[in-house]
């Protein structure tokens, strides 16, 4: 999600903004523009690029890559071989689509995406139209890909020598003899508040299944011996019982209603999971004993199981000190019940997750941790049996320095000491949001394996000797390629994104920007997508698409996530549609995120406003009387936040789904940028404090059934807004989660923003139009 200036990316050729180029006919009408907008929605622009996404795959065991490439009716579906990087195709699609007729019909669709592939066999899986075929390359026929029915979540684990496998009985574990189906309790004491095994159901969950207690997942660990059993106790710890609505069930005239449990940010209570180790032959011997280990229990601030699992006979715990003040890796032996610290991140004011992370490597002796504790995510290796004071954070080899970031560890290759990593931000003069792909030893040694001046979305296969490169920027089309692991060398082209279609279609490709700060050095970067027909002579409305926060950004790096962004279609309606990167989210070092510590309420605001004055400044045709801005979830909050906050420069908005009150919102996300604050701290970042600015319009939309971010948080600001006696909108979904998207969420959307920003009429509703 990132973006930026042309002059950085070396292969783009930047459209030129001139009346000549761009003044085309009149006007199109509000109507032709909203049809013109619907087409350019939910990514329908990737329709008309052929080879955007091969869907390709690594398969035999790393010695192939499958994928498709060619037009639409006119490709195939190939063998990329990675040693020599021959192609051979294994069935184009003009000889599959007789073949597909038989059994889909006259009317398809025929377009075949390849899944799988067996060597030995020369099987080739394919999905089309949802259902999934077999093409027999050397027999050259079709059949329906054998059926194999989805496994219950709640059939058991089990264990590695196939004699058993664990259950729930009700909040308990049970062990089965699967030769006898002999059943023997693990646990005995389980119940609504003290689970063994089971997370708590999501809202959502509950809604589709009709009950409050839909099937759940076995949530233990065996032992690589098969001699013993991790698991936890899930305890509630007197936190609070949602109560959650269905009011318009299908089927039914009356509501439904379901009690869950979901951790909010700030409460004082969240749950809490106990680590455990279960004794599968105690249990047979008619003893119940869990083990419940030494260590610290760990909050839930989301419904995911914790981080923990096996080192051989060992224990590997993960925890996280509530406010993320700390995470450490702990290791247990569950025959003594001794633990140990093995890594402990500890950075001021707070470890962010999104940019740190311990990775247990027993292949080399030790961790992994990625860590800021030099204001950059660097790598450092952790060696078995470093010593670490008593909170304090763990030294560690530095295996990578300077001011940008690694991002992920993709490989580790014990034999070489060698891995491989993704970073951002380390080569001068590149876009620092461009991934890129790197070969480092434990010494420092590093190698840039995709040198392109561009983003480098990479897969590397399971021999590690060779690896796909998708590589683009947000103007660049995508290059899909086979290279070696080891020097980067391009084994094969495998495709090359062309979207003459698209372009010959009349669509205005987006323009990346970027201007100075304030304080005269930072780089702020952003995006501007301009409608077709576009006319610089003209004067133009701005919106602003909008998701900040310190756990991500807005912009796209990557050609093909820029072609799928609502801006696109937003701008269809004859605006200017701009994205902002500003201070306070990810991915530019510690330093740049901070401002959104305790802060998001005000973070990035003047930052935001300073580039429309920029863009205003280079383009005469921004007219910064008229913005607007929407946004989705917490992009809902920064939504209503700009236009309640800032309301002498924003005067639309359209807040979906948004975190209003972060103390509505599920715990971690809030927490990992405000830690452990106090009440006032936490009134402070909340639109509803600020609901009383309201002067523009807004309009708040949210699904009634959202266990994302509950739709209490749009409620509570919709009850202020009212006690304010603010004229606003409300729009509620019925039966919708957190994605509330749809054509008549967009033609909502549209309305809002053509009658208050606009000052046009939106057009009579359509039922054709709407169904397109």
């Amino acid at each position: 999600m990132r973006l930026f200036p042309l002059a950085l990316t070396g292969t783009v050729s930047l459209l030129v903004l001139s009346p000549a180029a761009f003044a085309q006919a009149a006007q199109p009408s509000i109507t032709d523009r909203y049809v013109i907008a619907q087409s350019y929605l939910a990514g329908k622009t990737t329709d008309l690029v052929t080879d955007l996404d091969l869907r390709a795959r690594f398969v035999d065991g790393g010695k192939a890559v499958l994928y498709r490439h060619g037009a639409k009716g006119q490709g195939a579906i190939s063998l990329a071989d990675t040693a020599t990087g021959q192609v051979s195709d294994l069935v184009t699609e003009a000889a599959l689509k007789p073949l597909l007729i038989p059994i889909l019909g006259d009317k398809g669709p025929y377009d075949a995406w390849p899944e799988a592939y067996d060597a030995d066999t020369r099987r080739l899986t394919v999905s089309v139209g949802g259902r999934k075929l077999v093409y027999d390359v050397a027999a050259a026929t079709v059949t329906a890909a054998p059926f194999s029915p989805p496994l219950a979540v709640d059939a058991g684990v089990v264990s590695p020598d196939g004699l058993y496998k664990v259950i729930h009985k009700g909040y308990d574990l049970a062990l089965v003899e699967i030769a006898t189906g002999k059943t023997v309790p693990l646990t005995a004491d389980g119940s609504y508040d003290q689970r063994y095994g089971m997370n708590y159901p999501m809202f959502a969950d509950m809604v589709e299944a009709n009950t409050e207690t839909p099937p759940m997942p076995v949530s233990v660990q065996w032992s690589p011996d098969s001699k013993r059993i991790l698991t936890y106790r899930l305890d509630r710890n007197g936190s609070y019982i949602w109560h959650g609505v269905q009011p318009n069930p299908p089927g039914s005239q009356l509501p439904r209603h379901f009690d869950y449990v979901y951790p909010t940010a700030g409460a004082a209570q969240v749950p809490q999971f106990v680590p455990v180790v279960l004794d599968p032959a105690a249990a047979l011997a008619g003893k119940i004993a869990p083990l419940v280990l030494n260590v610290p229990t760990n909050p839930m601030l989301w419904p995911g199981d914790p981080n923990m699992g096996w080192d051989k006979d060992h224990v590997l715990y993960q925890w996280t000190r509530r406010g993320y003040g700390e995470i450490s890796q702990y290791e247990i032996d569950p025959a003594t019940n001794v633990a140990s610290v093995r890594t402990r991140e500890v950075i001021k004011p707070l470890v962010t997750v999104t940019s740190s992370s311990i990775r247990p490597t027993p292949e080399l002796s030790g961790d992994l941790v990625i860590s800021e504790r030099t204001g950059w995510a660097q790598l450092y290796y952790v060696p078995k049996g470093t010593v670490t004071r008593p909170g304090e954070l763990t030294p560690g080899k530095a295996v990578t320095k300077g001011n940008w970031e690694v991002t992920d560890i993709l490989r580790v290759d014990d034999k070489a000491r060698t891995l491989l990593i993704t970073g951002i931000g380390r080569e001068a003069g590149v876009n620092p949001y461009f991934s890129s792909l790197y070969s480092v030893t434990l010494d420092g040694a590093i190698r840039n394996l995709t040198p392109e001046p561009l983003d480098h979305d990479v897969t590397v296969a399971d021999d590690g000797k060779t690896f796909i490169d998708r590589m683009s920027s947000p103007t660049t089309p995508t290059r899909t390629l086979l290279r070696s692991a080891a020097d980067g060398r391009i084994v094969a082209e495998l495709g090359h994104a062309d979207p003459s279609a698209l372009l010959a279609s009349g669509f205005t490709p987006a323009e990346p920007f970027q201007t100075l700060a304030n304080d005269g050095k930072t780089v702020l970067y952003g995006m501007i997508f301009r409608p077709k027909n576009f006319d610089p002579s003209k004067s133009y409305p701005v919106i602003e698409y909008v998701y900040t926060g310190p756990t991500t950004h807005v912009i796209a790096e990557s050609y093909g996530r820029n072609l799928r962004n609502p801006a696109i279609g937003m701008a269809q309606i004859g605006a200017i549609v701009v994205e902002i990167d500003a201070r306070g989210t990810s991915q530019r070092g510690q330093a740049f995120r901070l401002p959104a510590y305790q802060n998001l309420g005000e973070v990035g605001l003047d930052d935001h406003i300073w580039v429309l004055k920029a863009m205003k400044a280079k383009y005469s045709y921004f007219d910064l009387d008229r913005v607007g801005v929407f946004g989705h979830s917490a992009g809902g909050y920064d939504a209503a936040r700009f236009i309640l906050r800032r309301p002498e420069v924003y005067k639309v908005a359209v807040a979906n789904s948004g975190n209003q009150d972060q103390r509505l919102d599920k715990a971690w996300w809030p927490e990992v940028s405000m830690g452990v604050a106090d009440d006032a701290t936490w009134e402070r970042n909340s639109n509803t404090s600020v609901a009383a600015n309201l002067k523009g319009h807004l309009m708040l939309t949210h699904g009634d059934i959202d266990d994302n971010v509950p739709v209490a948080a749009t409620l509570r600001l919709d009850a202020a807004l009212v006690a304010a006696n603010k004229p606003h909108e409300l729009v509620i979904f019925a039966n919708r989660t957190h994605n509330t998207v749809g054509p008549y969420y967009w033609r909502k959307h549209m309305d809002f923003f053509t009658q208050y920003l606009l000052g046009e009429t939106p057009p009579a509703a359509d039922a054709q139009f709407d169904q397109k």
